[in-house]
């Protein structure tokens, strides 16, 4: 029997992949899975245990139950400063489903998405099964890993359709400073470009900064789809519940589709949305200073030792690392580190081209664990 041809065009996850190894050693520190280590909130936990109790097992809407969407839209005007109507916002399974149901919707075989290299690696995999084509821009550590406006001139073409954007940035950290979005959206409305703004990370900010959101700027929201999710900002991931808000027209043409897809998102799941979203702030607000922590202790770890450096992460939980004076590949670096040492991390090839010579490490878990990880990465690292 012959597959389909786009499918096996597409790659086995390297973070799943080192997640299974890391599995059948004893004694392993992670930092390879961008997952919070905290659990849910209780309150968040006892939402989805009442609406059981209470026989809520049945379908919802196609396109997320009222009560959440009514929930989110107002949370969304609260923190990024653009009003929309429910119409504009669909229940999603997960970001990933947000970002899916939009590449699906917007693109048509052979047209352009635009996005900065290192990435996200679902983003080059969506694109191509959606039938679109990934246009990288590479950014380097100089540049803070961020692309400037030129880049993104230089990268438009007659077939560029969308520019997809993640700030903050996985698996960097980088953050797009508001003046740069600006630009951005000047280029889309002059170009009539569409942009996808993956926004899962934007609690995760540090130093004091506020988030800015490109649908923020006068004519964006009209030509922007924000993606978002419970499962960084709640320590959700299980839950699987995020969001898609843009033009109306977009999210019927989404909300068509979740019938062939997975029908509606579920139900306790979304009842454990509505408290996160109505009474998450406070346990959020603890996360993010822990990761604010973690973030200070493992920067300054990393940047004592020889061999290994790093810029300081503004975003998100992950770091990543300059290896290269280590003469070892990434892949070679990883696979020795999980052996020899027992450390968990993802080779930075993972995330684009550029990034040969990076090591991307999440700082999700515990102060005791990134504490003896990093023993154990500069115990390595001396031995080389």
């Amino acid at each position: 029997m012959k597959y389909s041809n786009k499918v096996a065009a597409i790659q086995s996850s390297p973070i799943r992949e080192m997640m299974v190894r890391a599995a059948q050693i004893n004694d392993v520190i992670s930092f390879a899975v961008g997952e919070p280590d905290f659990l849910s909130a209780p309150n968040i936990i006892e939402a989805a245990k009442r609406s059981l109790d209470a026989g809520e097992t049945k379908y919802a809407p196609g396109a997320g139950m009222t009560k959440l969407r009514e929930v989110y839209v107002r949370y969304l005007e609260a923190t990024i400063g653009v009003s929309y109507d429910i119409e504009n916002c669909l229940v999603t399974t997960g970001g990933m489903g947000a970002l899916f149901l939009g590449l699906t919707s917007l693109l048509n075989p052979g047209d352009e998405v635009i996005f900065s290299s290192p990435y996200w690696t679902n983003y080059g995999q969506q694109i191509v099964l959606c039938g679109g084509t990934p246009v990288c821009i590479d950014v380097s550590e100089a540049n803070e890993f961020v692309m400037s406006a030129d880049d993104l001139r230089r990268a438009i073409t007659p077939k560029s359709k969308v520019i997809l954007l993640n700030s903050p940035s996985n698996p960097t950290g980088s953050v797009m400073n508001r003046d740069l979005l600006r630009e951005i959206a000047e280029i889309a409305k002059k170009q009539d470009l569409f942009v996808i703004s993956d926004e899962v990370y934007r609690h995760i900010l540090f130093d004091g900064q506020d988030y800015t959101s490109i649908a923020s700027f006068p004519g964006m929201k009209k030509r922007t789809l924000i993606v978002d999710s419970c499962s960084k900002t709640h320590a959700m991931t299980g839950f699987r519940v995020g969001f898609a808000t843009g033009p109306a027209d977009l999210i019927d043409e989404m909300t068509k589709i979740t019938e062939d897809v997975w029908s509606c998102v579920n139900s306790s799941a979304q009842y454990a949305a509505i408290e996160a979203f109505t009474n998450g702030a406070e346990y959020r607000e603890m996360m993010v200073k822990e990761y604010e922590r973690r973030r200070n202790y493992i920067y300054e770890r990393i940047n004592t030792m020889d061999k290994i450096s790093c810029i300081k992460p503004m975003g998100a939980f992950y770091l990543f690392a300059n290896i290269k004076d280590t003469g070892l590949s990434a892949k070679e670096f990883c696979d020795r580190l999980l052996d020899e040492q027992h450390v968990a991390v993802v080779p930075g090839d993972n995330f684009g081209s550029n990034a040969s010579g990076y090591i991307r490490i999440s700082y999700a878990t515990s102060m005791e664990k990134i504490s003896e990880g990093m023993d154990r990465i500069e115990t390595f690292i001396r031995r080389q």
